[in-house]
């Protein structure tokens, strides 16, 4: 059996005649049998794993570090882009979401962002043609562009969608209301009018309310005009039909309200005792004027004036100087020229419908068929009519 022989130094084959170690120089121990024991301190097979596992750990801490960076410097993108997207700055927002991916490749908030902005840039592409048109009176075409934009956000939510939400509601809003004052320097029809009111309604702003205020009173104008011509001739049912119409357009109106009981009144007092109640009414009158010269309404003051569609409007106020509650009260009055000829004749009813002692009540009517000027007519009140409950 051969017996190896080792320097107890470094580890080196050695011959048992040799007193060095031809490797590490050493002086060999004279007693072979510490020549067969290597020395574990000098074995230099052991630094190479040690060396492996350190290079291995090294490489693993710096690669974990080059990750956690990227992985910071992509959140700092996000975050600017998020910045720039709620100030509407779509484009550059794009930008800092696409670095963002480009740090960070598994990173999926920043791919829905980069869609979400490409549907953004999209939308306010379409918001600035819709502007275009608007500034054309293009009103259908900018109104389109609108509709193309809303579908595109149905799928998402967030501060932003909500900015953008409300971009589309204030430019739609925008065109509607212009055009709906571009139609009304057309003078609509009372149709169309009832039309162009549904539609101001659904504008939800200030600007909106003035014009649904502005159409709703000329229904109502022109309602109570229509409707006290057809009292007048005795069509209560027409009356009534037109009137309630008018509350439909205008439920809290006083004065079609107080019409509407106007035309009750008549309607019972015609069927029921027509020809008996005007010459009650008559003879109450005449036994008035007797006992008190200014009759039981006084005359507080009338006047003629143009709308602002340029009509002409009579429209006054009257006092109650009587004992007792009256009812139904009716102005009747004359349109004059500059020299006094009459032209015109016409009746109009008092609002409230019931007088009290000394309450005062009102009364107003809207020529339609009349744009003279106010001051080339003069109006004069001729007589007044009532009833009483006794």
């Amino acid at each position: 059996m051969t017996v190896l022989f080792h320097c107890p130094y470094c580890g080196t084959k050695v011959k048992d005649n040799e007193s060095y170690c031809i490797k590490c120089g050493k002086h060999l121990p004279e007693d072979m049998h510490n020549r067969l024991i290597v020395s574990k301190g000098f074995n230099k097979f052991w630094y190479l794993p040690v060396a492996i596992i350190f290079l291995l750990g090294l490489s693993i801490g710096g690669f974990y570090l080059f990750l956690e960076n990227q992985t910071a410097q992509a959140k700092d993108y996000y975050s600017d882009g998020e910045k720039s997207a709620q100030e509407g700055n779509y484009k550059e927002a794009k930008d800092f979401f696409e670095k963002a991916l480009d740090q960070k490749e598994n990173f999926p908030q920043a791919l829905n962002a980069i869609e979400f902005m490409d549907i953004a840039i999209r939308i306010q592409t379409k918001l600035d043609n819709a502007a275009k048109h608007l500034a054309k009176q293009e009103y259908q075409e900018a109104l389109s562009k609108i509709v193309e934009t809303e579908s595109s956000l149905k799928n998402y939510n967030g501060s932003v969608v909500k900015k953008l939400v409300n971009e589309i509601v204030l430019t739609r809003n925008t065109i509607k209301i212009d055009q709906l004052k571009s139609q009304l320097q057309d003078e609509p029809s009372i149709a169309e009018l009832k039309i162009l009111l549904w539609e101001a309604d659904s504008i939800k702003n200030s600007e909106a309310e003035k014009i649904t205020t502005n159409i709703r009173n000329q229904i109502i104008d022109y309602t109570y005009s229509k409707a006290s011509e057809q009292l007048n001739k005795r069509h209560f049912s027409d009356a009534q039909t037109l009137v309630n119409d008018g509350l439909i357009y205008a439920p809290e109106s006083e004065k079609l309200e107080s019409l509407q009981t106007a035309i009750e009144n008549e309607r019972v007092a015609f069927e029921t005792a027509q020809q008996r109640r005007i010459e009650s009414a008559i003879s109450t009158a005449e036994q008035e004027r007797k006992q008190n010269k200014n009759d039981a309404i006084e005359l507080v003051n009338v006047e003629i004036q143009n709308n602002n569609q340029g009509k002409l409007v009579v429209k006054g106020k009257v006092k109650s100087v009587a004992t007792i509650p009256i009812n139904t009260i009716l102005v009747e009055y004359d349109l004059l020229t500059k020299e006094g000829e009459k032209f015109k004749s016409n009746e109009v009813y008092v609002f409230p419908d019931t007088l009290y002692p000394n309450e005062v009540g009102e009364f107003e009517f809207t020529h339609f068929d009349i744009s003279d000027k106010a001051n080339e007519i003069k109006v004069k009140v001729t007589k007044t009519k009532w009833y009483t409950d006794k």
